[in-house]
């Protein structure tokens, strides 16, 4: 197989693994590599430690021995090196081997050792096998032209050095196999509340009820992913409130829509029998069905501008404020002759805001319509714009009955409509709108009673 097959399948393969899997497998893999470079570590050290002490005891017995032979010529000055427990053996080694004795020491003489009697090299140690024995040499110089060899028994190093890589490899296997356990642990309780996430995600996909929340630990024991968790819950909350006001908004527009659509279709059938009805009742039924028609047109626009939640920022232009108070009040004159319209700018005149004109315009018109729509005749609607710290803030008041304490709260919900304006036009978007306009240009609409009777609408930008 390629390596890129290689690479494939083991992508595959981890795909396919669940993150509590791979993780607990990287935590053990990650501890059994630790373990394994310690244990080696260990044994090097263990090894070496031994080795040392055996090295250090064979450097007294040769200078026992040269203390005690001075003079010795070349031969064997110790020769027990078949037993355990007896002192190192050792024979004198001559530079020439034609000075070599007969019969030849036990101990096997190297060309390394000859280099030593010469004094051409330096003392060294090494490993023998005498007799089926594991044995340790050392070779120093002794005199002029004769080296020392001194060796013995190395069992009870190698059973040593074996021992403790059997104790080695088996603390390694036990914490190879308690880090697989801890890191399942590790795994399943860090990973718990991802685990009760994609549960709780799973549960919103089949049910589609986003009422459902993550149960979250208890306060003091917040880590990265129980602020997660929290996040997911404000997540799921915002949803809920989307997924209610969508709800609430179809309801309500099918409500508002049902009447206005029964009565057109009562006026078409009554046109459509026009043979039996007088020249004075046709003319009635068509004015009704074109006011009817007016209306289910502008609830459909109002309904499409809400479901619009911002304007491209290609739309976006500086707008004088002043100049467009003064259109919109001016179009408002023209729409409601009877109310009049007062407008003050109280040093607002060079305000500039960044924002979409059309949609500032319908803001306004709204405010204004609204205003009008309320005023009793002949009571002015009172428009005032003003300028303070670099903060734009316009007024929009009327004089009429205003808005009672507890409808304030819901002025600008979608389709709501206070007791008092249920027989006036009108579809209960238009503040809604209103709101939804000046929020997008990041400002803030809010009303308030008047004194002295009335309604206040504050437009602070």
């Amino acid at each position: 197989m390629s390596g890129l097959g290689r690479r494939r399948l083991g992508g595959a393969w981890r795909r396919r693994r669940p993150l509590r899997t791979r993780l607990a497998l990287a935590t053990t893999a990650a501890v059994a590599l630790v373990a394994v470079g310690v244990c080696t570590a260990a044994f090097f050290v263990v090894r070496d430690a031994l080795y040392d002490q055996l090295d250090l005891s064979l450097t007294q017995s040769a200078r026992l021995a040269a203390g005690h032979n001075q003079g010795a010529p070349p031969g064997t000055l110790a020769g027990e090196c078949r037993f355990l427990a007896a002192p190192a053996c050792a024979e004198v080694v001559p530079a020439d081997p034609a000075k070599d004795p007969r019969p030849p020491g036990q101990l096997p003489v190297a060309p390394a050792a000859r280099e030593v009697a010469a004094g051409e090299r330096a003392p060294y140690y090494t490993d023998i096998t005498l007799a089926g024995h594991p044995m340790r040499m050392l070779t120093t110089d002794f005199a002029k032209g004769r080296a020392l060899q001194v060796a013995l028994r190395a069992d009870t190093v190698q059973d040593g050095i074996a021992e403790a890589a059997g104790w080695l490899a088996l603390i390694g296997t036990a914490g190879v196999l308690l880090a697989a356990l801890l890191g399942y642990w590790v795994s399943r309780t860090g990973l718990a509340p991802v685990t009760r996430i994609a549960a709780t995600a799973e549960r919103i996909a089949a049910t589609r009820d986003p009422r459902h929340r993550i149960v979250l630990p208890p306060p003091g024991r917040e880590d990265e992913i129980t602020r997660l968790a929290g996040s997911f819950n404000t997540m799921l909350g915002e949803l809920e409130q989307s997924v209610t006001a969508q709800r609430r908004l179809v309801a309500d527009a099918s409500h508002e829509l049902r009447t206005p659509l029964t009565a057109l279709r009562t006026n078409a059938e009554l046109l459509a029998r026009g043979e039996r009805l007088t020249p004075e009742q046709r003319q009635r039924a068509s004015l009704a069905l074109g006011r009817q028609l007016r209306e289910v047109t502008g609830l459909v626009n109002d309904l499409i501008e809400l479901a619009r939640d911002e304007e491209p920022q290609a739309l976006v232009e500086q707008v004088r404020l002043a100049a467009l108070v003064e259109a919109c009040a001016q179009s408002a004159r023209a729409h409601w002759p009877a109310v009049p319209f007062r407008v003050r700018v109280a040093g607002a005149e060079t305000v500039v805001v960044p924002g979409v004109p059309a949609r500032l315009s319908r803001l306004l018109g709204n405010l204004l319509d609204n205003a009008a729509k309320f005023s009793p005749a002949g009571a002015a609607v009172e428009v005032e714009l003003t300028a303070a710290g670099g903060r734009a803030e316009l007024t929009v008041r009327d004089h009429g009955p205003g808005v009672a304490e507890e409808d304030l709260p819901y002025v600008f919900d979608r389709f709501y409509r206070a007791g008092a304006a249920r027989s006036l036009p009108g579809s209960g978007l238009g503040l809604a709108m209103a709101r939804q306009i000046a929020r997008a240009h990041a400002a803030e609409l809010t009303v308030e009673r008047a004194p002295g009777g009335g309604a206040v609408f504050r437009l602070a930008f």
